[in-house]
């Protein structure tokens, strides 16, 4: 059994569910447990009750956790998010005593494949990390690490619960959303793990981890149902900066990187997302209860948002960085 964690709110419950489907679909034996960061993404997924998940409500992940309790107090909500990270896997070597080898996953991430072949890749070391991978053109984006935090594999041995207590209290003492010296977020701190810690492997498939920001380095094609990075099969894409602005607009995330849409991203990637995000089960349950909280928001919150959301809609329809989508096509 494949053991991973993640954690989201009640803003990304639809791609953690996304992703929870696209496991689901390729992975055939798998736990996932989800940190959820708030009340109503703890009640939705206990109302769901889905295979395969286990929730954790915030409020014993912190339980007696008074360190991370203090450096909540001085952080942001992503940047507590961010902090939370190294603890997560932690949390589960402690509880779940089972548990030889967790992995991390970002809530944003979509399976394509089964991800056995980097396990097989992983072997018996104790620490996985993947490189952004970043082309020539844009490496200057190094400056927010080397590594991703999107993918991180831990071996319940000296090691892997070394490296994690290390990142931890790394991220207790500094975590926040700007670049200082050797610091950004819990991200830069993966620069390190390299020649600070033995048993461990950069992963080097192809499939894994492509995003909008190393697209280019690759040759996307589909044959039948599978998709090949160069000769290698896709077995996850990670969206970052994927937006869905109403039922038919979307923001693919693309533009910062300067990357046009092509007919494999968008036929074989992009729309099974969308389709996936779409699910009865979702709209059925979880966007509907989100949008009921929502409704609770005062008049002074409702006209910002809609100022705002006009605003971006109206640069990203200028700068062209949306897509409209209609039965099936985009049409913009």
């Amino acid at each position: 059994m494949h053991h991973f964690c993640t954690y989201f709110d009640q803003n990304y419950l639809p791609r953690g569910l996304a992703l929870y489907e696209s496991l689901r679909k390729h992975c055939p034996d798998f736990k996932l447990w989800i940190l959820c960061m708030d009340q109503t993404a703890c009640e939705i997924l206990s109302k769901l009750k889905l295979p395969y998940i286990q929730p954790i409500p915030l409020e014993e992940f912190e339980k007696n956790d008074e360190e991370l309790l203090r450096a909540k107090k001085t952080r942001s909500r992503i940047e507590y998010y961010f902090t939370c990270t190294p603890s997560l896997p932690l949390y589960i070597f402690k509880h779940y005593d089972d548990v030889n080898l967790i992995t991390y996953l970002d809530a944003d991430l979509f399976f394509f494949a089964d991800p056995t072949p980097l396990f097989d890749e992983l072997k018996s070391n104790s620490i996985a990390i993947i490189g952004h991978r970043f082309p020539a053109r844009i490496r200057e984006l190094e400056k927010y690490g080397i590594y991703n935090v999107g993918w991180l594999s831990f071996r319940r041995d000296e090691t892997g619960m070394e490296c994690l207590s290390w990142w931890r209290k790394l991220c207790l003492e500094w975590c926040y959303d700007r670049v200082e010296e050797e610091r950004f977020a819990d991200q830069k701190y993966l620069n390190r793990f390299p020649e600070r810690f033995g048993h461990k492997i950069i992963m080097q498939h192809k499939g894994a981890n492509v995003a909008p920001w190393n697209i280019e380095n690759y040759h996307l094609h589909a044959v039948g149902t599978t998709v090949y990075v160069d000769e290698q099969p896709l077995i996850f894409f990670h969206f970052q900066g994927f937006k869905q602005i109403t039922s038919c607009v979307y923001d693919w995330g693309l533009w910062p990187y300067d990357i046009r849409m092509s007919q494999t991203l968008l036929d074989n990637i992009y729309f099974p997302y969308i389709r996936t995000l779409q699910h009865p089960l979702l709209d059925k349950l979880s966007l509907k209860t989100i949008r009921n909280r929502k409704t609770r928001q005062n008049i002074f919150i409702k006209f910002k948002n809609t100022f705002e959301w006009c605003y971006m809609f109206l640069l990203g329809i200028l700068k062209r960085r949306f897509a409209l989508i209609f039965n099936g096509k985009v049409i913009w």
